[in-house]
């Protein structure tokens, strides 16, 4: 009933009050009650719309009013929000400042350790590899029995291309004078005083190697030896070549460089024949020389030349046997500190 009470005076003050003077109307008021059949005493009734139009404009006011407070509190609130920002934005800032700089503390720091670093392992190499030079023996390479052999060494593809040629004389010649300087290095090694070297250990056989190669392969080409022989002698002395430059490899301390490998100053080992080796080293320089003798003599297919293919098969074999049982057929050198 209140509600329906209160209701009805809205419409009544909405109606009874002109918008333009806020004056009350009697005769909007009588019009109203009499459409509504209500009678109401004029007097009382305007004291009632008053009041209610009073609490009403209360009320708006302390609404108002509390807008204008929220709106305070609002508008402070964005100020401290963009205080709040603005120190973050400033904090953000100085953060990212002072990572660049540590960034850059830090970085000069690796620098500088790197710099040391690198100088520490450049001076540590340089130390190890001073000690490693201590440690190999270095030689005088350049001596008589040396040059002889290296002078073996050159001759033998031209005494190979003279036997190719078939000027049989001359190549015999080449050969005698072969033989006379293998001689002759060993006599000098022995004999004179500071010739002798561990490099010739290496350098005399190799020498003998190359020239009987190239004499095999030469005689077997012109048919006067035959063609399993000279794959034996080859493939025996291959084997035995292979075995030095291994035996080098092993023997060179670290670091192993190219420069160090090749450079023939550093006797790094010491090569030990067998006395079979050297046997059969005789009788093959034998059998090519009596070979290479035939076609000038005019004994070429004399039985006893083919014996004598027959031991040179067999000491070639026992040699091979000898190298691969022998323990001691090379030594590796160390200087004594």
């Amino acid at each position: 009933m209140r509600f329906k009470t209160i209701c009805f005076i809205r419409q009544i003050h909405a109606l009874c009050y002109n918008n333009q003077s806020r004056q009350f109307s009697s005769v909007s008021m009588r019009i109203f009650c009499k459409r509504r059949q209500i009678y109401i005493n004029p007097i009382k009734f305007t004291s009632l719309i008053c009041a209610y139009s009073s609490d009403n404009k209360k009320h708006i006011f302390e609404i108002e009013k509390k807008a204008e407070a929220l709106k305070d509190a609002l508008e402070q609130k964005k100020v401290q929000i963009q205080d709040t920002e603005q120190r973050i934005r400033q904090k953000g800032i100085e953060i990212v400042r002072d990572l660049k700089h540590q960034k850059e503390i830090t970085g000069q720091k690796f620098k500088v350790k790197k710099e040391h670093l690198v100088k520490d392992i450049l001076e540590t190499k340089a130390k190890v590899r001073e000690k490693f030079e201590e440690v190999v023996e270095r030689e005088n390479v350049f001596t008589v029995p040396n040059v002889l052999c290296m002078a073996r060494i050159v001759m033998s593809p031209y005494l190979g291309y003279i036997i190719l040629q078939e000027n049989y004389n001359l190549a015999l010649g080449l050969l005698v004078f072969a033989g006379v300087t293998d001689l002759l290095d060993g006599w000098i090694a022995r004999n004179w005083k500071g010739q002798s070297s561990k490099m010739g250990s290496f350098l005399d056989p190799m020498a003998d190697k190359v020239l009987i190669a190239t004499l095999f392969i030469s005689l077997t080409w012109q048919e006067l030896i035959p063609l399993s022989l000279t794959l034996l002698i080859v493939a025996r002395d291959a084997a035995l070549v292979a075995a030095g430059f291994v035996i080098r490899y092993i023997s060179l301390p670290p670091p192993k460089t190219l420069s160090r490998y090749f450079d023939v100053t550093h006797a790094t080992a010491q090569l030990a024949p067998t006395f079979i080796s050297k046997i059969n080293t005789a009788i093959q320089l034998l059998l090519v020389g009596t070979t290479l003798a035939s076609p000038v003599f005019g004994y070429v297919d004399h039985p006893a030349l083919k014996a004598l293919c027959a031991l040179t098969a067999a000491s070639t074999v026992v040699s091979a046997l000898s190298y691969i049982l022998k323990k001691d057929t090379y030594k590796v050198l160390r200087k004594k500190l």
